[in-house]
C-alpha cells in the first residue's frame, strides 16, 4: 500500500524484535522505508549515515538510554523528528525526554494506526514551513521587539544573539510571532503546532513554552505572557 509516505524513512530503534518487525511490518505496508537498530549506539551510526526523516526510539535499550541517544543527537545539531517509544509514562519521564529534544510520547503497548497517524502528524508539522506575512523586506522574516524569526532559513535572534531552537519550539514560536497581542488559548496551540489529530500530554503546550522562556528571557524582559486559565500571549512587556 504505496502513499506519498514512500519518500520518507524512518528510523526504529528497539532492543526488542517483536516491536522493531511489528513497526517495521507496519510502516512498509504503509509505504515508508525503515531501518532497524537494536541499541543507541548503533541507531547514533545509522542516524549518521543515512538521510533519516523521522525516529521512533525507545527509552529503555541494553547500552544507553533512548534520552542520551536523543541528547546525542541534538548536541550534533541533528534535528530530525523523534517520537519515543516506552513503557515508562510518568510526568517525570514526559518532561525529561521533551526538554532533550524530542518530539512525541507513545506509551507501550500502542495501536499501530495510531502511531501510523502520529508519524503522518509529526511530518506534516515538520514540512510545514508556509512563508509569513511580513511588513520586512524579507517575506519570511517575522519581528516583535528585538526578537527575529525567519521562517526560511530557521534562524532566530533576540537583541542581536542567535538562539538555538528545537523545530517544535520553532513552530510554537512562530505561531505566537504571527499572533503578537494576541491570547491564544492551549486548544489553538495544540491544534496549529502539534496537529488537530495530537494524542500526546495535555502539558506538552506548558512544557514547551517554558523552554522557550528559559531561552529567550535571559536575553532581555520577558515576551511570552500567561492569561491565568486561558493560554498565552506573546507582546512586549508593558506592551511597549
Amino acid at each position: 500500500m504505496a502513499d506519498s509516505a514512500t519518500q520518507h524513512h524512518v528510523l526504529v530503534i528497539d532492543d526488542e524484535p517483536n516491536i522493531r518487525d511489528l513497526v517495521q511490518a507496519a510502516l512498509h505496508f504503509h509505504g515508508f522505508s525503515v531501518s532497524t537498530a537494536e541499541t543507541g549506539n548503533e541507531g547514533l551510526s545509522l542516524a549518521d549515515e543515512q538521510q533519516t526523516d523521522l525516529i521512533l526510539l525507545d527509552v529503555l535499550l541494553p547500552d544507553v538510554s533512548g534520552f542520551d541517544v536523543c541528547r546525542t543527537l541534538r548536541k550534533s545539531g541533528n534535528e530530525v523528528p523523534v517520537i519515543y517509544l516506552t513503557a515508562k509514562d510518568t510526568p517525570t519521564d514526559t518532561v525529561t525526554g521533551l526538554s532533550l529534544g524530542g518530539d512525541d510520547y507513545v506509551t507501550k503497548p500502542f495501536s499501530v494506526e495510531a502511531l501510523v497517524a502520529r508519524i503522518h502528524a509529526m511530518l506534516r508539522r515538520s514540512r510545514n514551513t508556509q512563508p509569513a506575512v511580513s511588513d520586512n523586506d524579507d517575506p519570511g522574516e517575522l519581528r516583535v521587539a528585538d526578537l527575529e524569526l525567519n521562517e526560511r532559513t530557521w534562524k532566530v535572534r533576540r537583541g542581536g544573539v542567535n538562539v538555538d531552537l528545537s523545530p517544535t519550539e520553532f513552530r510554537l514560536l512562530s505561531y505566537l510571532m504571527h499572533h503578537p497581542d494576541q491570547v491564544l488559548t492551549r486548544s489553538q496551540l495544540l491544534e496549529n503546532v502539534w496537529g488537530w489529530d495530537y494524542a500526546g500530554h495535555p502539558q506538552i503546550v506548558e512544557t514547551y513554552i517554558s523552554y522557550l522562556r528559559r531561552k529567550l528571557d535571559p536575553l532581555g524582559s520577558p515576551l511570552i505572557h500567561t492569561q491565568r486559565g486561558v493560554g498565552y500571549a506573546l507582546r512586549p512587556q508593558n506592551g511597549t
